[in-house]
């Protein structure tokens, strides 16, 4: 898990949020525990490796 965060701003239309803010919660899961899980597969799914923390071994590449 990340330590150290920073912030992501993005626009989005209201009805999209309201349903993705609903769909989390009824999931038991924030909408930034979801978004945080869509960048690690979508990086992943591209073969991007990053360090989460500097000066630590980067996650395993599949």
């Amino acid at each position: 898990m990340e330590k150290k965060t920073a912030r992501l701003t993005l626009m989005i239309d209201p009805h999209k949020k309201q349903a993705f803010e609903q769909l989390c919660a009824s999931q038991d899961q924030t909408p930034s525990q979801v978004v945080r899980q869509l960048i690690r597969d979508y990086l992943q799914a591209h073969g991007v490796e990053y360090a989460s923390q500097p000066g630590r071994p980067q996650p395993p590449s599949s």
